[in-house]
């Protein structure tokens, strides 16, 4: 806890340009030498997030009997041996070790689950030092490291970029954001959320596309991510109210066994006139008989219980009563990507000229129906829609995998969701890009907000292909595909009004242009897309919900 007060905020890395963070952190394009490594991770310390300081096995056992009725039970047993009843002693002393038992154990697999958190770090990273690039593990990071990032590479660490191409970060696990984010080593405006640093790769996020290089900012717990496990560990512990709940019904229980006691031994002894030693003893004997020693053992089994149910369902409950609490439940803050949602994008609608097709599916699986006004079509019946596959699976740098039944993509989610797509409107992605060749590109940039290819076939055919933000695409496009197959003028205003009805839907839009080019055009330039372009129609897509979440919400 101690630790976790002493974090302090780090500094501003986006703000400031690239060479003044290497100068600030006194390294160099080559990275440090391994003597100046090793300086900087005695004084750093390893590139983890710090385990939580762990309670010694006696103390986690002896807190089980910190309860005023386990109390209470103990104190009935040392009076039952006094009076040389062993069985109820037996008894009463089998039942408290029992209640410890079990949340001792619960606890313990509890604590061994949550150690998965300092795993969230990528356990190796690819750094320049002494000029050469090397492989090292990722707690050896250190401020100043160069690290280089592929597609598909965990970030070790928080990173200020000193370059990027192409790259995008999926930073779902800090943002809640299922889109990643592209990347530049532009300097920006030091007054940003942290998902708008496009400059930064934060450790524990992932590499989606592309490739850059970056300078070491923070380590371990002066990580973005330490510093939500800080806040974590400064959380105050409350009391269910179960637990409250008992505490006040044993305190009542044991003062009316007390008073009652003390009546029956006052009435007995100046009233009844009865032996002192054989009146005390009886009502002793009442008083433990009063006290319910099997009230704790059915608790803490009711709670274990509820408790493997729930490991059942993938939930971990560190504390016992915390599962009482779950049936008090009346505000529910969930995360939603990858929680409610499946964490995949896909698209859910088609646009063209004149209707709006639904499109099913799930995930990145290649197969769902194409609907128009709930009635099923067949692709081939709508030329656009070839087009536009055909624009999906060669304007797009990723690929699909499908291994035992599931389907997952290599590179931007978006993309994958767009191949996806491509196969259900009948295209054969491997085989479109077998047959086009690329002959050359223009990645995505912020600053144009669209990605465009050049591409030739075997019959010296070229086409220049383009996706990107609605907006920018109508500035670029002079006609519009007509559903005829043919161009006809562009009509902005029935395209905008579009993008709007299927943005209060929730997705996110995106559209698609060509070109046929000379078939000696082989260079890309942006002069060839400015005002040149046709418009083939747009897409809506979103992060779908898991199916049990749309359960689990109705049963909430």
């Amino acid at each position: 806890m101690q630790q976790a007060q002493q974090h302090t905020a780090p500094p501003a890395w986006h703000g400031q340009p690239a060479d003044a963070a290497m100068a600030a952190l006194h390294t160099a394009p080559g990275g440090l030498d391994e003597a100046e490594a090793a300086a900087r991770l005695g004084r750093h310390g390893p590139n983890c997030l710090a385990a939580a300081p762990r309670r010694r096995l006696l103390t986690r056992l002896l807190v089980q009997f910190h309860n005023i009725l386990i109390y209470v039970l103990l104190l009935c047993a040392l009076i039952t041996a006094l009076l040389d009843h062993w069985l109820d002693t037996g008894v009463i002393l089998a039942v408290v070790v029992a209640n410890a038992l079990i949340g001792f154990v619960q606890e313990g697999k509890a604590e061994t689950a949550l150690d998965a958190i300092r795993r969230l770090l990528a356990p190796q990273a690819a750094v320049i030092r002494n000029g050469e690039r090397r492989s090292i593990a990722a707690e050896a990071l250190v401020p100043g490291d160069i690290v280089v990032l592929e597609a598909g590479a965990k970030v070790p660490a928080d990173l200020r970029l000193l370059q990027a191409h192409g790259m995008s970060v999926q930073e779902a696990i800090l943002t809640g954001e299922s889109v990643p984010v592209d990347k530049d080593s532009s300097v920006i405006v030091s007054a940003v959320a942290l998902g708008d640093r496009t400059n930064m790769a934060f450790a524990g996020t992932l590499v989606a596309s592309g490739q850059g290089k970056g300078v070491v900012v923070g380590t371990g717990r002066d990580t973005e991510i330490g510093r939500i496990s800080d806040l974590l560990a400064e959380v105050e512990e409350l009391s269910t109210p179960l637990v409250r709940q008992m505490a006040v019904f044993a305190r009542w229980l044991t003062l009316v066994i007390l008073l009652l006691s003390a009546l029956l031994l006052a009435y007995g002894y100046f009233v009844g006139e009865q032996d002192f030693a054989e009146l005390f003893m009886s009502v002793v004997g009442l008083a433990v008989s009063a006290i319910p020693e099997g009230l704790p053992a059915v608790l803490s089994v009711t709670l274990a219980l509820g408790t493997q149910a729930m490991a059942k369902r993938k939930a971990i409950v560190r504390r016992l009563p915390a599962i009482e609490t779950i049936g008090s439940v009346s505000v529910i803050c969930t995360d939603k990507t990858g929680t409610l949602t499946r964490n995949e994008m896909m698209v859910a609608s088609l646009l063209d000229a004149r209707h709006v097709f639904d499109v099913e599916g799930s995930g990145y699986e290649p197969a769902g129906a194409i609907r128009l006004a709930t009635a099923a079509i067949a692709p081939a019946e709508h030329a656009v829609l070839n087009e536009l596959a055909t624009a999906f699976a060669l304007c797009s740098d990723a690929t699909l995998k499908e291994h035992a039944g599931v389907w997952t993509v290599e590179g931007d989610p978006m993309e994958g969701a767009l191949l996806a797509c491509s196969e259900k409107l009948g295209a054969d992605v491997r085989t479109l890009r077998a047959a086009w060749t690329r002959t050359d590109a223009i990645p995505f940039d912020a600053r144009h907000r669209y990605m465009a290819t050049l591409n030739h076939d075997h019959e010296r055919r070229a086409f220049i292909f383009v996706k990107g933000a609605p907006e920018r695409l109508l500035e670029l496009c002079a006609d519009q595909r007509a559903a005829d197959g043919g161009a006809e003028a562009l009509d902005a205003a029935h395209w905008r009004a579009t993008i709007d009805a299927i943005a209060r839907r929730g997705q996110r839009v995106l559209a698609f242009a060509q070109r046929a080019v000379a078939p000696e055009h082989t260079v890309l330039e942006y002069a060839d897309l400015d005002g040149t372009l046709t418009l083939l129609g747009m897409v809506g897509m979103i992060d779908p919900p898991r199916a049990e979440a749309l359960q689990a919400v109705a049963e909430c």
